[in-house]
């Protein structure tokens, strides 16, 4: 049987992570660290299960989010539930309740039953579906809760058995609440295949049954207090008991057809539900009779009633009146209840064709294996499930939208990916998921900017609590001049709804890195980012290339930027920002050097680190001419550069017979940005080597600093061209003056300064 498993899943331990694994692995935080494993995010998938969140813990400490060991374990899990079901057929069909035919062949008959529902594709959701571990785990626990009390019942340590059967139930209140059942199932069996009445049953076992009932406690804990769906399940959802019954009448029905003729299965059903009785009278008629039969079953025929029990116990807290409404229909919810369809049909079959039937079900066996390896290809990529998903429930606006978001991250596909979302807004026009993506999208294809923003204040209309669309909204806003305060307030909006909102931090530091004076608060938000999210690669290169600007904190620069190579070795901004914080200290300029080159080898189209390898460069005697290659680079990447040139007018100027090239440089930059002080400074000292230019040139030195009022270069540069200026020496000295305030150790403006007061003493006669 577990080789018949690993043939119907060899290819899905390749399959990447879709859907909710993201929630539950790879951004779940709490999986990092077993201290916290226990306590799983609130409002997710894993909220209240803290058994499965515990081993997607042991899955990240052995192996991180590599795939493979995700599926593996999944696979474990599985093939030891069909193991353990194999236990409970094959002990049971030896129970005395049995006719010797069925005793005679409970091992073959046990393996049937429990390799077909092992290999059956139906179950492909709940074992090639990362998250969904928490379905066959649960699985597990049930199955072996029953099979540890079977095991007591002919024990002479049967204490020892029933304390394993509490274990183990316990375990599956602690990974699903469908667990909550199982307790009652047990007493079932007894009273069917053991103690024949409910009283004796009680009667011979009461601290069983009295352990099992204490396993509820933990339930109701979880439940009530970590088990949190903000409103997606329960009794205050959108959806009422009796439209969610009504749903689950077709529901119920349709996994009953997939069990005997497992096609079409689908991935996601979204959230659809039946507004009235009238749509679904077969279906309802139909399990109301199943209900009744199995009510008469269990007073004439338990052994039979047993199973129709199993059936709707295990179905009843996911598929009856307490309303999952973000999923209505689920083929993973069938894990469990599967096993009592197939092992009617098989007791049935081998009742009618005796052994022959064993061929028969061996055929449908391999029949099944190669069903299940064909829908595991459909988990090959989050490409393909999704499309498949929407080939086969074009109706679900969920699949439209997620298969949209899955093409909108492959740049050749961002057309398709608009279309896609574009169907889902027609199926659900106020669904603010689908607004917010195709925002997203539009955002990254030229001249639609305005349509995103259009489509994230839709996203903010429908759902004002949307943290992430006022995170894009910010994002959409931070680029567009003058809306910067705009920005400000969507990300606070963000997060204020949602405060360990690592990516708002992260992009609120940004903006507020590039405003005077707040470096402080933008260095508190990528703080902030990196306390939710230390391995955070952005944040920590976000941060470094501040701290490279700040005086002193170049050894913390240099810290962050490694981090963040660490994290994401190939990480052209960080090597770029590293090489900034490296040149703070002459003795590693070498080191700078190497990482600027990196930075070109990883993007050769990274205008910024052209110019800062240019920068690095022109300190470098004998260099000048690979800094100005550099800097032509960077301009032929982005012409409106203007710091690249500025910095290629500093070379130029520098250069025999390059004025006038230089000087057409630094007026570039100005047209590009006529508020950028440097250039304004560099452009007035070349006129300033003109006695003609000299008025032009203090314009420009004038302008430097009403740009920037503490550019204690300007001051100095302006107060020299006013002291050679006739009658201007007493303005010479206020800018000098200046420049010292701003700079006390700036020893050029305090020689200047000491020449100037020379020499209006001489003019005053004073000695």
């Amino acid at each position: 049987m577990v080789v018949a498993a690993l043939l119907a899943y060899h290819n899905s331990f390749s399959g990447p992570f879709v859907f909710d694994d993201t929630g539950s692995v790879t951004d779940n935080s709490t999986i990092r660290h077993f201290g916290s494993a226990l306590f799983p995010p609130a409002a997710s998938t894993m909220s209240g299960r803290p058994l499965v969140n515990l081993t997607f813990a042991l899955n990240y400490t052995f192996g991180g989010t590599e795939v493979w060991g995700y599926h593996a374990f999944n696979l474990l899990i599985h093939s030891l539930a069909g193991l353990t079901f194999f236990g409970v057929l094959r002990r049971t069909f030896l129970r005395p309740s049995f006719s010797e035919h069925f005793r005679a062949q409970a091992l073959p008959l046990a393996l049937t039953i429990a390799a077909i529902w092992t290999v059956h594709p139906l179950q492909t959701e709940a074992v090639t579906y990362v998250s969904q571990r928490a379905e066959s785990l649960m699985g597990l626990c049930y199955f072996f809760t029953i099979y540890a009390f079977i095991r007591g019942v002919d024990s002479p340590n049967k204490w020892h058995w029933h304390v394993v059967s509490v274990a183990a139930c316990l375990l599956g209140m602690a990974s699903k609440e469908v667990m909550v059942s199982a307790p009652l199932l047990v007493l079932l069996y007894d009273r069917t295949f053991v103690a024949r009445t409910f009283q004796k049953a009680l009667g011979k076992s009461p601290w069983l049954y009295v352990g099992l009932a204490c396993t509820w406690i933990l339930l109701g804990f979880l439940v009530l207090n970590t088990g949190d769906r903000s409103g997606t399940a329960g009794f205050n959802t959108m959806i009422t008991p009796w439209t969610y019954l009504l749903t689950q009448c077709h529901a119920i029905t349709h996994y009953l057809q997939l069990a005997v003729w497992p096609s079409p299965l689908v991935f996601d059903y979204g959230s659809d539900v039946v507004q009235s009785i009238v749509d679904v009278v077969l279906p309802a008629s139909f399990l109301l009779a199943m209900g009744f039969g199995t009510v008469i079953a269990l007073r004439f025929w338990p052994m039979a009633g047993i199973v129709g029990a199993w059936f709707f116990a295990i179905l009843a807290p996911s598929s009856s009146v307490v309303a999952v409404a973000t999923q209505t229909m689920a083929e993973h919810r069938f894990y469990l209840p599967l096993a009592a369809v197939i092992s009617s049909i098989v007791i049935g079959l081998f009742v009618w064709l005796g052994r022959r039937s064993l061929f028969v079900f061996a055929a449908a066996a391999v029949g099944l294996i190669w069903l299940t390896v064909c829908r595991n290809d459909d988990y090959r990529s989050e490409v393909s499930i999704w499309s498949d998903t929407v080939a086969k429930y074009p109706g679900n606006a969920r699949a439209q939208n997620n298969l949209g978001v899955i093409l909108g991250n492959i740049p050749a596909r961002a057309k398709e990916a608009v279309a896609r979302f574009e169907t889902a807004l027609r199926l659900r026009p106020d669904y603010a998921a689908a607004h917010n993506n195709l925002g997203i999208v539009l955002w990254k294809i030229p001249g639609r900017s305005k349509e995103a923003i259009q489509h994230y204040e839709a996203a903010l209309r429908y759902k004002t609590d949307y943290a992430e669309a006022h995170n894009n909204l910010g994002l959409a806003l931070a680029d567009i001049p003058g809306h910067t305060d705009e920005a400000i307030a969507h990300y606070e909006a963000a997060l204020r709804i949602n405060p360990s909102y690592d990516e708002a931090h992260n992009n609120l530091g940004a903006v507020l890195a590039g405003l005077p004076g707040r470096t402080n608060e933008a260095i508190s938000h990528y703080e902030a980012a990196l306390r939710i999210k230390p391995e955070d690669a952005e944040a920590h290169n976000n941060l470094g290339a501040v701290l490279a600007e700040i005086p002193g904190r170049s050894g913390e620069a240099i810290a962050h930027c490694e981090a963040a190579l660490r994290i994401r070795p190939g990480y052209a901004e960080a090597h770029n920002n590293l090489g900034l914080a490296l040149v703070n200290q002459p003795s590693r300029l070498n080191e700078a050097i190497a990482h600027y080159e990196a930075a070109l080898r990883i993007n050769p189209g990274y205008a910024k680190a052209h110019n800062n390898l240019g920068l690095a460069l022109a300190d470098i005697p004998g260099r000048a001419d690979e800094a100005i290659a550099h800097y032509e680079a960077a301009l032929r990447i982005k012409p409106d550069f203007a710091k690249a040139h500025n910095n290629l007018g500093i070379v130029l100027a520098n250069t025999p017979g390059r004025f006038p090239e230089a000087k057409a440089h630094f007026e570039a930059a100005l047209q590009i940005d006529p508020n950028y002080a440097k250039a304004h400074n560099n452009l007035a000292k070349i006129l300033a080597e003109s006695p003609e230019q000299t008025n032009e040139a203090i314009a420009h030195f004038e302008a430097a600093l009403r740009s920037k009022p503490d550019f204690a270069e300007a001051h100095n540069s302006l107060g020299i061209v006013l002291a050679n200026t006739p009658g201007r020496l007493t303005d010479a000295k206020v800018h000098f003056e200046a420049a010292l305030r701003i700079n006390p150790e700036f020893t050029m403006a305090q020689q200047n300064l000491k020449l100037v007061n020379q020499l209006l003493a001489q003019q005053s006669g004073t000695p």
